[in-house]
Parts: structure tokens; sequence; C-alpha cells
């Protein structure tokens, strides 16, 4: 038996120095990668607050967040001031100064205006692919851990669905092209000359045509959905799991069905992991680019997604624009300038803001579901 007196005299042992150390090393490791965001968070806020926010009421710079995207024009008129202009302003300045010289003018695509229009797509790309992917994801996790017999098949799915996880985003983007872009079937009574197949449906002319979606809303939707279906399933998965057997047990000692003691019994409680889950999903959804720049996006718009649609329905088929490819397009495809910053930073500062208050809605909701459901 060990004498504590001996231990005393010989100090402390030689493995606690070294879990010191290593303590000493995760910590900074932790608070490394804590500064580094923190950097990089204070670097957007610096250039980009002064573009959002105004020192008079409403403190706000709404023209920025509500006007559509347009060209920037710089130029300088004969007293050698220098304007800088959107498009729209910069015709009603010639219609006002008609025969008036100007100098040095240069142009800046997407550069002037607002970002109404990427605000409006992003939105829209992310409760679409979030509800398809909700869906589809808890269906299936309510199969895999409800219904399906634990086999070497099902451990295969489950191992298809983790490794789906790791596939970069340009892949789920080129997927999206190549099937819902371009052969998924749709009912039509004019195929498309590019359909790779037809099939008639013997109701009157129309027929089925493998010619897909196009480059549309809903073909980025499904796209988004599909890549972020593999955290969905996992994490709602493990949340069913969660709920304790005695809950199923009870339920069908007393004469419930499995899909009533599913939905009354588990699914409530599961609730809050499932929403967990949708956090992760919504923050990857809205910051993706490369998905929707090969199935939805467009650089530029005139109109925003619903206006001067014939049907409500329209607005699935028609493209739309995004703050992530937005952001792509200034920083990657216009020569950067002073004139161009304005756009650049104000764009990423809104979508930083924007994705924060959507995971701050699923983390409030979240809590209000966990605090109403324990066990």
């Amino acid at each position: 038996m060990l004498n504590p007196q001996s231990l005393i005299r010989k100090g402390l042992p030689k493995g606690h120095f070294k879990d010191r150390l290593v303590r000493v090393l995760l910590g900074a490791t932790t608070y490394f990668i804590v500064l580094i965001a923190a950097l990089l968070f204070a670097k957007i806020i610096k250039d980009g607050a002064p573009v959002l926010f105004t020192s008079q009421a409403p403190y706000v710079d709404l023209g920025f967040l509500l006007d559509k995207n347009q060209t920037l024009h710089v130029f300088d008129d004969a007293q050698g001031v220098r304007h800088q202009l959107p498009a729209s302003a910069y015709n009603d300045y010639l219609k006002q100064h008609e025969g008036a010289p100007i100098y040095n003018p240069q142009t800046f695509s997407y550069s002037g205006g607002g970002i109404v229009g990427p605000i409006v797509g992003t939105a829209l790309l992310t409760i679409g692919s979030m509800i398809l992917a909700l869906f589809f994801g808890v269906c299936a996790a309510i199969y895999l851990s409800e219904y399906a017999k634990q086999n070497p098949f099902i451990h295969a799915v489950r191992l298809a669905i983790l490794n789906l996880a790791g596939i970069p985003s340009i892949v789920f983007g080129l997927f999206g092209f190549a099937v819902f872009v371009l052969a998924v079937p749709v009912i039509t009574s004019t195929p498309s000359d590019r359909s790779l197949l037809t099939l008639p449906l013997f109701i009157g002319d129309y027929m089925l045509s493998f010619q897909g979606w196009n480059s549309s809303l809903m073909a980025g939707c499904a796209t988004l959905a599909c890549m972020i279906l593999p955290v969905i399933i996992t994490a709602s998965e493990e949340s069913l799991r969660a709920v304790p057997q005695g809950f199923r047990d009870a339920s069908l000692a007393m004469g419930a069905t499995r899909w009533q003691t599913i939905r009354k019994c588990v699914l409530p409680f599961s609730l809050p992991g499932i929403l967990t889950s949708s956090l992760l999903a919504i923050t990857r959804v809205a910051g993706e680019t490369a998905p929707i720049m090969f199935t939805a996006a467009v650089a530029a718009k005139d109109d925003l997604p619903w206006e001067s649609l014939a049907h409500p329905f329209d607005l699935l088929s028609s493209q739309v624009q995004a703050l992530p490819y937005h952001i792509y397009t200034l920083a990657a495809r216009i020569p950067a300038s002073e004139y161009t910053r304005r756009a650049q930073y104000g764009s990423v500062f809104v979508f930083l803001i924007l994705v924060m208050a959507l995971s701050l809605g699923s983390m409030v909701l979240r809590a209000k579901l966990r605090a109403k459901l324990k066990w």
C-alpha cells in the first residue's frame, strides 16, 4: 500500500507536468483559432459596417439593402467634380445635363445600387432547400432508426450516407447540373430538342420528357438539399435514438401502432436534435457558391424573382441572384478598386448578418422546444 507521506517527499509525479503541458498546448490552439476568427470578423465589420450604417436617421443605408444591383458609373464633370452613380441615376444625370461634357468615364459592373436581389435569392434558396432536405432527411432517419432491420445492407447505407457528407460541394454542383438541370423528367406537350428521352402519356399531347428543369430556383434548391441530406439524416437518426426506449414500449403496450408511437412519443422529443442538424445545414446552404453557380444563380438580373411572372409557379423555374455568387463575382471577376470596395465589403457584411440571423432563429426555436420537452 502506498504511503501518502512518500508521495509528498518525492513530489508530484512526472505525468502531472506532461498533463499540464498538454493542457496548455490544447488551450493555446483553441484560443488561437478563436483569435483568427475574431480578427476575420473584425475585418469584415470594420470595412462593411460603414457601408450599411450611417450617422443620420434611419441610421441604415436602406438604398444598399432595397435597391436593385446596377453598374456603377464614375466620371468627372466640367468643374472637376468626381461622380459615382448607379446606372439609373447616371441616365437621369445625362438627361438633366444634356450636352454637358463628361471626363474620365469608368464603369464597374455589379458595383452600384443595392443588393436586394442577392438577398432575396439567398433566402429563397435556403428556405427551399431546407424544406426539401428536412422532409426527405427526417423520413430517411425515421426509417433507418425505427423500421429498418439492422443488417449488412443497412450498415452499408449508413456508411454511404457518411461518405456523402465528405464530398466537395463542386461535385454536388456538377451532379445537380447533370441531373436536375439537364435530365430530370418533366411533363410537357412541347419537349425540348435536347431531351434525352420522351415517353407518351396518352393524355392529350402530353409526354414525359427527360429534359431537366434548366437553370432555375427549383434545380438549385434540389441540389443544395442533396448536399445537406447526409448531415440531417445522421443527426436526426441520432436524435431519434436518444429518446428512451421506454417511451416506445409504453406506447405500444397501450395499443398504439408503430406510426402513432413515432408521431406522438418519439418525434416531439427528438425535435431539438433535428433542429440542431438544421442549424448546421442552414449555415452551409446559405454560404455555398459552387452548387448554385451551375444550377440556379446569375450574376445580374433586372427583376426580382417574382416580378414579370405570368403564374406564381413560374418562380420555381426562374433564375435568381445569390449573395455568395454575387460576392464571388465582385471579388474574382471585377478588378478591385476603391469604387468596388463598397459593394464587396458591404455584401460580405450583410451576408454575415443574414447567416447569423438564420442561425440565431434556429437556436431560439431549439431552446424553446428543449424547455418544453423534457423527460
